[in-house]
């Protein structure tokens, strides 16, 4: 598909964007949290990095990078229209992805990182985050007639 605008107006355009989280991939997740009753989340938590989701107590930081946006070694494409700018773009987000985790390691935090097609196995990333929060699976007991 041809674009519409000139590159230097779409460069424009494209700055103009901040990240506030994806909410798709977001929601999926709370939903995988939810569902597994993990409590003890946040969101939007004043933390180095922004993390996605926050388990103060922990000390456990939680991030849920997209596939496109941070180069996910099974799903990342590049896209062949100016692949110079995508491919440095990746490079800087990959960059800043591994100096947030470096940072919150050394202040004493705990880091997951989750890439966003995992999040279609539900039981795989639950299993995941209650290794990183050391905490046991709950067990569901029979019930019993009394």
């Amino acid at each position: 598909m041809v674009d519409v605008f000139e590159i230097v107006k779409r460069s424009e355009i494209m700055s103009h964007i901040r990240s506030c989280g994806n909410k798709a991939t977001e929601l999926r997740m709370i939903t995988i949290l939810r569902s597994a009753k993990i409590k003890g989340w946040r969101r939007q938590r004043p933390v180095f990095g922004k993390p996605d989701f926050v388990f103060r107590s922990e000390r456990t930081a939680i991030f849920v990078d997209g596939c496109f946006w941070h180069g996910c070694p099974r799903c990342y494409r590049c896209p062949s229209s100016n692949e110079v700018f995508w491919k440095n773009k990746y490079k800087s987000n990959r960059h800043r992805d591994k100096t947030v985790s470096k940072t919150l390691r050394s202040m004493g935090w705990k880091v997951l990182r989750i890439w966003e097609h995992e999040l279609r196995d539900d039981a795989k990333v639950s299993r995941r985050i209650r290794k990183v929060l050391n905490r046991c699976p709950i067990v569901q007991r029979p019930k019993r007639n009394i």
